[in-house]
Formats: structure tokens, sequence, C-alpha cells
């Protein structure tokens, strides 16, 4: 154990508590002693690879109830929609174009994408509601309880959840470290970004372009662009600054991004907005790293997320802060082509609370003088 780097300790330590959380939600209010017992017994014997599995399989499960129960109340016929889409998807493949109705601000009439099916006309709020009918928790965007001014938005659940839960998924687009200069911005990609977070295996997601959602089923490629808001700072040049570090050159724009029918009326898609916990204040949810397999087409219109750039994934080695080229391609070590998330699950029982996250900020580059560490020695191997 002496002999891992820290990183990958930090790594194994998350999987084992994931581990625990998810085995626990998935056995259910019934679950005796006994039960609980083993899976504890499990997280101290079972190598990391198989926890790892497991969590992916538990949070898999989850995700399959949500997207079933958005089905529900969006689709009018179910079993006749999804035919249609894949007989659709087969005859013809969604073209490489910008057409998000849903980026936050956009008030502007949808155009039908020809490949999108009818859904129940819902605004996103009805759905948002009737989504905690059904799984008993939804979220709010109110302002934040933490207390200091940059807080701004906070992320609030509405209704109750249990441990190990699913609270919320991270949208926006994925970009492999092959492609991180084609992050708006680069090098200083969080120069006018708060909304860029990275897993483990280095693999960035922008949340911006993505905003609130929106109120429609549309296709995106994750190019639209938020508006700017009236109370943003920076004086006269800060919406000039702004856009400029938003345009894309033509060549990215010319890789592009693979686009996809979503759904913008998600009311999970919101793990953007969740703040760091202040001072004597504790996080009630932790980042999961989630493969979606590609393969669950049916599900895929409920994943918030677009990939940037190739669809072969390109084979790079992290050495210290940098990534390296290796040559050659891979598709994530799998058969199965899979789709690099991330979402947040309930580290205990919540409700009717505000959703707080461990940043885990690197404390070898200055941090916000908001920001109070959790745990500075879990930030100090979370970017070793």
């Amino acid at each position: 154990m002496l002999s891992k780097n820290p990183r990958q300790l930090q790594f194994e330590a998350d999987i084992n508590r994931l581990f625990l959380y998810t085995s626990y939600n998935r056995l259910g209010r019934n679950a005796d002693e006994a039960d609980v017992d083993e899976i504890i017994d499990m997280a101290s014997k079972a190598p990391v690879a198989d926890q790892q599995k497991q969590v992916q399989e538990n949070i898999h499960l989850q995700i399959k109830s949500f997207c079933m129960s958005m089905d529900e109340l969006l689709l009018p016929d179910v079993k006749k929609i999804n035919e249609g889409i894949e007989s659709s998807e087969q005859s013809n493949p969604a073209p490489r174009r910008s057409g998000l109705s849903f980026a936050i601000g956009r008030n502007t009439p949808s155009v039908k994408h020809h490949d999108v099916p009818e859904t129940r006309p819902l605004e996103r709020a009805d759905v948002s509601q009737r989504l905690k009918d059904l799984i008993g928790y939804t979220l709010d965007i109110k302002p934040s309880q933490i207390p200091h001014k940059e807080a701004g938005q906070g992320l609030f659940l509405n209704g109750e959840c249990d441990v190990g839960a699913v609270v919320a998924m991270y949208p926006g687009v994925i970009y492999s470290p092959a492609y991180y200069r084609y992050i708006p911005g680069y090098p200083r990609v969080n120069a006018q970004n708060s909304y860029l977070i990275t897993r483990y295996d280095g693999t960035v997601i922008n949340a911006q372009p993505w905003g609130f959602g929106g109120e429609t089923r549309d296709f995106w490629d994750g190019f639209t662009v938020p508006e700017i808001r009236p109370n943003m700072q920076g004086g006269e040049k800060g919406p000039d600054r702004f856009w400029k570090l938003l345009s894309k050159p033509l060549d990215q724009r010319q890789l592009g991004n693979r686009g996809n029918i979503l759904e913008g009326r998600n009311p999970l898609a919101l793990a953007h907005f969740a703040n760091h916990p202040a001072k004597d204040m504790a996080p009630n949810v932790m980042i999961c790293p989630y493969d979606f397999p590609l393969t669950e087409n049916e599900m895929r219109v409920y994943i918030p997320n677009v990939v940037f750039g190739d669809a072969e994934e390109v084979k790079m080695k992290r050495f210290g802060s940098f990534w390296f080229k290796l040559g050659g391609s891979r598709n994530g070590g799998s058969d199965i082509p899979v789709l690099k998330t991330l979402v947040l699950v309930a580290t205990r029982a919540l409700c009717d609370e505000e959703v707080l996250l461990n940043y885990r900020l690197s404390n070898s580059k200055r941090r916000p003088e908001w920001y109070t560490p959790v745990d500075e020695e879990e930030d100090r191997r979370r970017w070793s």
C-alpha cells in the first residue's frame, strides 16, 4: 500500500466508500443486519477492481430505473416510441449540426430534428414535480445557503432519498486528455468557467454549454453556448472576454462533437450547481465515475452528455500533470463502447436540503478565499 501513488490510494478509498453506499442502497430499506455485515465484509476483502465493477452495476441499475420513470412521464406509448427510434436510427443517422434549442436563456421556438420522437408537451417544472411523485425526490435551483457572496445559486434536493442514491448527473461536453486543447479558453480553461470537472482518469466534463437544460427533447452537439447574464461582473470588458473565450476556432467545429438527441427536461442533470460546503459544514454527496454503456440505446436520451472529438479514444498516459499520446487507439479496455460520465451519490439520507459537494481543489495552486478544505490530505492525494 505504501508503494502506491497517493492519487491511486485516494481513488481506491473513494471506490471503497462508493461500494458501501451504493450496495447498501441496492439492498433497500428492508435489509437486515446480516446483509449489512456481509457488505462490510466484502468491502474489506474484495479487490478494488471487483468493487469498481459492482459500483458501476449499482449505479447503472439506478440510472436505468430513472430512465424508465422518465419514459413513463414523457412517452405517450413507450413501446411504440422505442420501436420508432430504433427504426429511425437505422434509416436516418443523425447529421452533425448545431441545433440545441434548450440552452439557457433561449426562448426561440424549437426547430424539431426529424429524428426526434414526439413526447408529451410537459414543461420542465411539471416533469420535475411528476418525477418526485415517482421516485421520491427531484432537484431545484435556489439561492445557496452558503454564507459567502460568491456562492450564488445552489442545488437543493426536493424530497427524500436514501444513502447511496444517485442524486444528480453532471451534464455537458466530455473531453478526453487528447482533446484538452479544444476546451474553450485553453490553456486557462477555468478563467471564466467554474463548471469544469475532472475524473480520476483525466476525462474533463464542461457543463457550461448545458446551463439549466431546457424545455424540449432535441439534437445537441454542445456548440450552443449560454447567453450573458445581466448580473455578470467584470464591467464593460467582461462580456467581450467571455465570448472570446467561448468562441471556437474553425478546426474545432470541423473536428466536431458527437451530437445526440437529448432530453432537455432532465430534472437530475444539474450536478454542476452543487456548492462546496462552508466551514463547519459537511458534504452530503460525493462524485462517482459512471461509464454509461452506449449499447443502451433506449436510455441514451437521458444521459446529458456528448463527446468531443473522434469516436475512437486516443491512448494517453499521465506523467505528473501532463498527458502524452502513446500511439494507437483504444476503447477504454472494453469491447463495449462507453460514455465516461459523472454522477453525485448521497453519502447519507437526505431530506429537503442543499446538496453539498467537496470540490477537493488542488492545494498546489492558489485557491479561492471562500474555499475551506474538508480534508486537506484528501486534496493533496487527489492531485498528487
